[in-house]
């Protein structure tokens, strides 16, 4: 048995977790770095990097079919799924290559192994024992199912996804929240038939319901089908397919049945709980600073209650890092974190959509401006349609934005200073914005919600 002592020791080496080793280094602090897999976790190796490799192969192949109207003449030949594969595991590869070469640049020492918190200041990786002033846990999630639902054979969870080498015939998906669209619009473009499965009346549903309502009539345009409103109720598969069957009695058939209904925390067995960490559900539960309730053990990403997002994780790292060297830095809110789902047509969004901003600040007290697409220069070029809506508070700040159309998640960047720094809306209106570019839609709704339109009605 050994021991090593570092000034704070991380539980887990995803975005969350290598962030704040990162940070913690610059502010002079030793690391230990405790990595069960490998650095970067889901969204480098199983989330965020190689599914959006997927949905850019599959923006190729649907511009490859469509190429004659901007007259370029080609011909897809079809969908080679083992150069996808490598196109995909090469991106992953370089990123990984690239965040192992930093981190040991940085002098922070990464222990392999799966680590077990074992009191408020070490964490047991085998016969080792790693000892530090303070802790960060930062274990991440995994893809989770339904009461009653195993996942095995023709039932897949999204990682099984990435790993086929085959473009399924026909998928049924379980779960219209963003990995399910996500997949959904991928294999549609690859050549497969889709259909959703939704208990709650929209697709993206903690998306603004305008915005929700645009992807269901653009993913019926594209003839990716979805069933809203109704519950799932059991799954039977056999050698050739699945059969999918609703608690209104509609049943589904599938050569696939992917699950996507959510990421649940990853503790169970990590001793969180038996060194007294306020847990629930799984979740480790923390105050606005991201400290437990157990002094010097602070927690980050996936496994504190809140928006699951590679870059919410990041953020957190950071700012606990930040917490220990005594910079006091500032909270971000979850709602103020901005969202990409990366489908086509793609959906953006920062802040309170326009109900839950009436909820808030009172509905007489809250304005909002809808922009079309259609009326943008380099959105008909690209050729894609959608809408920017922008929420503000009756002679206050901007406090929503969102976004549906192809690139729109380039935007978000925009909108989300906007909200965060409490911009008003006339601000804005003496900024510039470069012509022509999709930018200029937000400018368009900034001036509409100044009462200044010039492009808008």
């Amino acid at each position: 048995m050994s021991e090593q002592n570092f000034d704070i020791v991380v539980l887990g080496g995803g975005s969350g977790g290598y962030a704040a080793a990162l940070r913690a280094v610059q502010l002079g602090f030793s690391v230990g770095l405790i990595e069960k897999g490998k650095l970067g976790g889901t969204c480098l190796h199983r989330g965020c990097i190689p599914t959006k490799a997927l949905l850019h192969s599959a923006e190729i192949a649907d511009v490859s079919r469509e190429s004659s109207k901007y007259g370029v003449t080609t011909t897809l030949d079809g969908i080679d799924i083992a150069g996808v594969t490598k196109y995909r595991e090469g991106i992953v590869a370089s990123k990984f290559k690239g965040l192992q070469g930093l981190i040991k640049a940085r002098g922070i020492t990464v222990i392999e192994g799966e680590g077990r918190l074992t009191s408020p200041t070490t964490v047991q990786v085998g016969d080792d024992t790693i000892t530090g002033k303070n802790v960060i846990l930062a274990t991440g999630s995994y893809s989770r199912s339904l009461p009653g639902l195993e996942i095995g054979g023709r039932v897949i969870t999204s990682e099984d996804a990435l790993a086929l080498d085959f473009v399924p015939k026909k998928v049924a998906i379980l779960g219209g929240g963003v990995i399910g669209v996500e997949f959904a619009s991928v294999w549609k473009s690859f050549g497969a038939d889709v259909t959703i499965i939704e208990a709650l009346p929209h697709l993206v549903p903690n998306e603004e319901e305008s915005i929700s309502k645009q992807l269901e009539r653009a993913f019926r345009k594209r003839g990716i089908e979805y069933s809203l409103g109704v519950r799932f109720q059991s799954v039977t598969q056999n050698d050739s397919g699945v059969v999918v069957t609703l608690e209104d009695g509609k049943t589904i058939e599938a050569e696939l049945l992917l699950v996507a209904v959510g990421r649940g925390p990853a503790t169970q067995g990590l001793g969180f709980e038996e060194v007294g960490v306020e847990m629930d559900r799984g979740f480790v539960l923390t105050n606005e600073r991201l400290a437990t309730n157990v002094p010097g053990v602070f927690a980050v990403g996936d496994i504190v209650p809140g928006l699951q997002l590679a870059h919410r994780g990041f953020q957190q790292g950071i700012f606990v890092a930040e917490e220990l060297a005594g910079l006091n830095p500032i909270v971000v809110e979850d709602v103020n974190i901005p969202k990409v789902t990366y489908c086509d047509p793609e959906v953006a969004s920062v802040g309170y959509t326009e109900a839950k901003a009436a909820e808030k600040f009172g509905a007489d007290k809250v304005s909002s401006y809808e922009y079309s697409l259609s009326g943008n220069g380099k959105s008909a070029i690209i050729g894609t349609t959608g809408s920017i809506k922008v929420v503000r508070v009756n002679d206050g700040p901007v406090v929503g934005v969102h976004m549906i159309g192809g690139r729109v998640g380039e935007l978000i960047g925009e909108g989300q200073l906007i909200v965060n720094w409490e911009a008003y809306p006339e601000d804005i209106t003496p900024f510039i914005h470069a012509h022509p570019t999709q930018n200029e839609a937000l400018g368009e709704a900034f001036l509409a919600l100044a009462g200044k339109p010039l492009h808008a009605m």
